[in-house]
């Protein structure tokens, strides 16, 4: 018996040696064909001699001096020359360097074991790990979308764990998010609440033009041991070339494609679009594309629905949940970026300044916040209790100025009375700290219980000295 078992475990080694060195060897092309650098103009560079053999999007290997390498990507042409931006330094590239074609189209071999580690834009591990293990599978790193004929519904709540929007804004397996905040309200803390706090099978983690200060503290504070082992988190900080925080988007959506197809929920965080926007916009300006709206290009508004649409339920069983921030810019959500992604996904959630700085986090607004599959997918009464508090929260929002000014005496409007005694309260049930977590049903049990209270106050106080 024991040798039965060592023989059966030494044919498994085998047989998955036997399949490595197959895919390896289908990756192999049968010709390549080569050119020379002819021009050199900032990024962008101009070879010739290959241009038909090359189409936008064709990699390109460059050999800079000193027998170094630089990956590029073609994109576009011009007076018989191929243009290419690098995915690194050009440091040693210079006129006549030869330029190789690539063996194939970019694809990413991922496997399971990759849970629990940090890579790059380009799959390579930067976490001070072992090397990755190569799967059988080869994923395009830009698919497309599965056909809309051929995808499944959105149906079952996720627990996000988050009170403001397990209750306010809630999120069915599939569905796409986008948060949309300005910088420094709190999008990348609530990314770590949700990626931790999530009930999902696995979290594909995208820090697309990130701070490098802030990478190393969001794994380590922010995200967790218990969340990282349940992770795979894709690095492109600020400083890297664009196309190589361009990769970082389609890497993202590459890896969570290949989970989904293992009939796992996939829990798709990318921060942000933004960044992945902004890259695209530095790629098509070199290529020669006019600018349109805030200078970003044609192609930015064209590639936003091709990587946002890969997200959602899948011709199987898997689903990705995709929960994309966008970074605002002057705190403008009417933006051409927000507004163009807004137009795309499921529902987006607000977090504004303001909320913020009066210490109530996560600051997210839930009166501006939607989510398009949360009436359909809640009982009547869940619905009803958050109609009830959101219409408590909107009476009290319209008069706010004047509860602040004072100029409001209770006992004029019972409406106005009811909304500024639960506004505390509900003030107090959506601020929550980032270690803690709860579920849905406990998010709609205590909201119930908070609008059961009944409200006491004294008619003949200013409302202005409690607000």
């Amino acid at each position: 018996m024991f040798f039965s078992i060592i023989f059966w475990s030494y044919l498994c080694d085998w047989s998955w040696f036997l399949l490595s060195v197959i895919s390896e060897i289908s990756r192999v092309a049968p010709q390549q064909f080569y050119g020379r650098v002819a021009a050199i103009q900032g990024l962008l560079v101009e070879v010739g001699g290959i241009q038909r053999h090359l189409s936008i999007g064709s990699r390109v290997d460059l050999l800079a001096r000193g027998d170094k390498t630089v990956q590029c990507e073609v994109v576009g042409f011009r007076n018989d020359r191929a243009l290419l931006m690098p995915f690194g330094s050009l440091d040693g590239v210079g006129m006549g360097c030869k330029a190789l074609t690539a063996e194939q189209d970019p694809v990413i071999f991922p496997d399971q074991s990759w849970l629990g580690r940090v890579v790059n834009a380009m799959g390579e591990p930067v976490d001070g790990g072992p090397p990755l293990r190569k799967g059988n599978l080869a994923v395009p790193l830009k698919n497309a979308a599965p056909p809309a004929h051929s995808r499944q519904r959105v149906s079952g709540k996720i627990d996000l764990g988050v009170r403001a929007l397990n209750s306010f804004v809630s999120c069915c397996r599939g569905q796409r998010m986008g948060i949309f905040a300005g910088s420094g309200v709190g999008k990348s803390v609530l990314l770590s609440m949700l990626a931790r706090n999530t009930a999902a099978d696995v979290n594909i983690i995208g820090l697309v033009g990130e701070r490098g200060r802030e990478v190393q503290e969001f794994l380590e504070d922010d995200l967790g041991p218990e969340g990282l082992a349940r992770s795979i988190v894709v690095v492109a900080t600020s400083d890297e070339p664009a196309l190589m925080r361009r990769q970082a988007a389609y890497l993202t959506l590459a890896l969570a494609e290949y989970f989904r197809d293992l009939e796992n929920d996939v829990l798709c965080l990318m921060d942000s679009v933004t960044r992945f926007a902004m890259a695209q916009r530095d790629v098509g300006l070199s290529g020669g594309e006019p600018p349109t709206s805030k200078g970003y290009t044609p192609t930015v508004f064209s590639e936003l629905p091709k990587l946002l649409e890969r997200a959602g339920p899948g011709p199987g069983k898997g689903t990705i949940t995709g929960l994309f921030t966008v970074l605002v810019e002057g705190d403008d959500h009417n933006e051409p970026i927000a507004d163009a992604v807004r137009g795309i996904l499921d529902g987006h959630i607000v977090m504004e300044r303001k909320i913020a700085e009066r210490g109530r986090y996560p600051a997210i607004n839930v009166l501006k916040s939607v989510s398009r599959t949360m009436p359909g997918c809640n009982s009547d009464e869940e619905n009803q209790v958050i109609m009830v508090a959101k219409k408590l929260l909107s009476t009290y929002e319209d008069m706010a100025e004047l509860i602040r000014l004072g100029a409001y005496r209770r006992g004029t409007d019972p409406d106005v009375d009811a909304a500024l005694f639960y506004f505390p309260l509900l003030e107090k049930f959506l601020s929550q700290q980032k270690i803690e977590n709860t579920s849905m049903a406990e998010c709609h049990a205590e909201l119930t219980r908070i609008l059961s209270i009944e409200p006491t106050f004294d008619t003949n106080d200013q409302a202005g000295s409690d607000a």
